[in-house]
């Protein structure tokens, strides 16, 4: 079976690698090429308790999460390559009464789903991490949260894939039409036929039938990168304005804004400011911190935060795979799972039902 992958985000690369391992012959299509859209502005957090804001949405990345040793194994393997992967888990700082006590509220409700998690008072907080601020006055550390390198996973997953057999190409697609016999992908230099047509292009529409495509909204955000002088923390760190993410080669990611500003690529003062401040106020000694970057990324949003994963109601031999907004690196290894089981053996996981394309047409 020929495909059509267009994007190659994570979620893009690790459709097509998904696909390629099963037998399919796979084509994936991206003007900017490898992990220069969302993914390369993403600080890979892993998440679900803390991202997953509905409870469909925490059902979804808790199951993906569960894949990801085994995801992250084999893309090591195809790929040839080390990906920067932990689990050491996400702590949440609490730094007033308000914020402790919200924080007391979570761990009670993680505890009666069955979540392992535990509520530290300021004098544990700093024996986990001891760059933290005086100022904690209370922390909750879920263990099964971790990180992963997000651009060098996407990278990888294209290497993968293409190691399986896929093609990869830097090539504007132009229109997507998937009504006819086959599906056509015209490009800036060709049309490209194929018997399937998956859409995981982000923000962007590339459909030849927009207002058939699913609505999904640009969301800015602004990312962080300073170099560490010394360990600033072992795990991922998250407070009320902000989250850090440590790197083992000292590198430190602070994110992340979050701006409707339509596709404004361009990062602002405000932005890096608020970023500085709040990390800063996490730990102190990361006002010593050379300066490296600032990334910026359009996440894809839909009006109810869930993606859209599933068969174009129109064009049969379109799918989709968009708005996974802060979520798409969590989501990736279900994603390609669920698609690869829909368009390889027309087998609908119980899944798509909560993320199907179509159910937000009248909203």
């Amino acid at each position: 079976m020929k495909i059509t992958v267009v994007g190659a985000g994570v979620v893009g690369c690790a459709i097509a690698h998904e696909l390629a391992c099963r037998g399919a012959r796979v084509q994936l299509l991206d003007s900017r090429g490898v992990a220069h859209g969302a993914t390369g502005a993403s600080a890979g957090i892993l998440a679900p308790q803390i991202e997953g804001h509905i409870p469909q949405l925490r059902s979804l990345a808790a199951y993906s999460l569960a894949m990801y040793d085994e995801f992250v194994r084999r893309v090591e393997s195809d790929s040839h390559r080390s990906i920067e992967y932990s689990r050491r888990g996400t702590l949440q700082i609490a730094l007033d009464d308000g914020e402790a006590l919200a924080l007391s509220r979570d761990a009670e409700a993680l505890a009666g789903n069955g979540v392992e998690c535990r509520m530290l008072d300021a004098r544990d907080a700093g024996a986990f991490e001891p760059a933290l601020t005086s100022r904690v006055m209370a922390a909750l550390l879920v263990p099964m949260h971790g990180h992963v390198a997000a651009a060098p996973l996407t990278e990888a997953l294209a290497e993968a894939a293409q190691t399986r057999g896929a093609r990869l190409s830097t090539t504007a697609v132009l229109s997507i039409d998937g009504g006819g016999d086959v599906a056509r992908v015209t490009t800036a230099e060709q049309t490209i036929e194929s018997d399937a047509v998956i859409v995981a292009s982000g923000s962007w529409r590339v459909t030849s039938r927009p207002s058939e495509a699913p609505s999904v909204k640009p969301i800015r955000g602004q990312l962080v990168q300073l170099r560490a002088n010394q360990a600033a923390a072992s795990r991922v760190i998250w407070g009320t304005a902000c989250y850090l993410v440590p790197w083992s080669d000292g590198t430190v990611l602070v994110g992340a804004t979050v701006e409707d500003v339509g596709f404004d690529e361009r990062p602002t003062a405000e932005g890096v400011r608020g970023l500085l401040s709040a990390a800063i106020d996490l730990i102190p000694s990361l006002a010593r911190a050379p300066f490296e970057a600032v990334r910026v990324g359009f996440r894809p949003k839909t009006l109810d935060e869930l993606p859209f994963i599933g068969q174009s109601e129109t064009m049969p031999h379109v799918f989709y795979a968009v708005g996974h907004y802060r979520n798409g690196v969590l989501l990736a290894p279900l994603t390609a799972a669920l698609m690869a089981d829909l368009v390889l053996e027309n087998k609908e996981r119980p899944e798509l039902a909560l993320v199907r394309p179509g159910r937000l047409a009248n909203a």
